[in-house]
């Protein structure tokens, strides 16, 4: 029988170049559309008069359908393609961005759940497509994309109350400035739906979701991506007003929502390289457990404004490694492209509904006790359960129940 013909990055010229600057595009468009919220949270919960617990929702939405769309974005990406089904996802997301920002409460809410359903697309399929494209650079594509993902992150929480109050915008505006980021990806992703090899992704998508399930390794990845997004996107969605609440100003806590994924991003960098390159990645996740928790406590006794840069630098550095780390072991506990989107989808779907609780459960404790002692208490066991998973998830094994040296002496 004849070997089939796959597109590979390395089989024709410029193909890598091409996809590559496509999958950064793509990947810049993965966060701003949430990040850009936080900050303006409070102008929009008085602007639409709804109280915490429900402003948190707005960072919730997506998350929910991340668990939602998660599991179903595989058999999408079988049936029309990675690539096709990607550039779906990046137009969903912007007409989510558009919608969202018409100006009232139930366009916010639809718009940002079509916000979600575009993200969770690319979220699933870009793992699957680098462990399939590149497979012997899984940590520096990583690396690549999760920093790109990072970069317009930081940008996005930076400029939002500049652009809704220093330039008059209104929170609406300001929001909808990132539907161009969405165009100019699906412009830059257009070349790659000439490579249309659906049929390399995946062959038979609930067979593998079924032994995915059954692995106590991908369960214990999955957790490990959940924590950490639960702790990601509550700080996402508060920070600001932990810090406004502290005595800073709106603009100011921002800027620091901003530096605080400025400085994650030599850690998303870096993480995937060590990762790739130790025999397991245990040592990474007490790393990034400690600055976690050390800046998390910082927040809950210092009080200080002028303390609070250095706890929110620790804190962004645990981020951006976590992140990173988590995308990564979606394809160091794999062995193939179908092994990865199903773990991708797995993880990603129940760690996602996991995470969905953050920013509403810190919400509504602060609506409750008007502090924000519990909340952060709340965080800081969170990073506790995010470490033990992480040790478990670490380990240099695949999720098929086989290890490396296994692999070596089958081949």
């Amino acid at each position: 029988m004849k070997k089939q013909t796959t597109i590979s990055d390395t089989n024709r010229p410029n193909v890598g170049w091409l996809l590559l600057l496509g999958i950064i595009f793509v990947a810049f468009n993965l966060r701003p559309a949430i990040t850009s919220v936080g900050p303006l949270i409070n102008s929009i919960r008085i602007h639409l008069d709804i109280s915490n617990g429900i402003a948190g929702l707005v960072t919730t939405l997506p998350l929910i359908a991340f668990a939602v769309l998660s599991p179903l974005a595989p058999r999408i990406g079988h049936r029309l393609g990675n690539e096709c089904t990607i550039l779906l996802g990046i137009i969903v997301l912007m007409i989510g961005v558009f919608v969202r920002s018409i100006g009232d409460a139930a366009t916010l809410f639809i718009g940002t759940a079509l916000i979600g359903l575009g993200v969770a697309i690319c979220n699933v399929l870009l793992p699957s497509l680098v462990k399939h494209k590149f497979p012997t650079k899984v940590g520096l594509m990583t690396g690549i994309y999760s920093t790109s993902m990072g970069i317009f992150a930081a940008l996005a929480s930076g400029v939002s109350v500049p652009l809704a109050s220093g330039l008059h915008l209104g929170w609406q505006k300001s929001l909808v400035v990132w539907a161009a980021i969405a165009i100019i990806a699906a412009i830059v992703w257009l070349p790659q739906l000439r490579f249309h090899d659906k049929a390399n992704l995946i062959t038979h998508v609930n067979h593998g979701q079924k032994s995915i399930l059954r692995s106590p390794l991908a369960w214990k990845v999955t957790f490990f991506m959940g924590l950490q997004s639960f702790l990601f996107y509550s700080t996402i969605a508060w920070l600001p007003d932990i810090l406004t609440h502290d005595g800073m100003s709106a603009s100011a806590a921002g800027w620091m929502l901003c530096l605080m994924q400025v400085v994650s991003l030599p850690a998303t960098f870096i993480t995937p390289l060590l990762a790739g390159r130790l025999p397991n990645q245990k040592s990474i996740v007490l790393g990034l457990g400690i600055l976690y928790l050390i800046g998390i406590t910082g927040l809950l006794v210092s009080g200080s404004i002028a303390l609070a840069v250095v706890w929110t630098i620790l804190i962004g550095i645990g981020q951006g490694s976590s992140i990173s780390l988590a995308l990564t072991l979606l394809g160091l506990r794999t062995t193939s492209a179908k092994q990865a989107a199903d773990l991708s989808g797995m993880a990603q779907s129940i760690g996602y509904l996991l995470a969905a609780v953050g920013p509403v459960l810190v919400g509504f404790v602060f609506d409750a006790t008007n502090s924000w002692t519990v909340p952060l208490i709340i965080l800081l066991v969170c990073v506790v359960l995010t470490i033990l998973a992480g040790l478990g998830a670490g380990r240099n094994a695949y999720v098929d129940g086989s290890t490396p040296a296994e692999k070596s002496r089958a081949s």
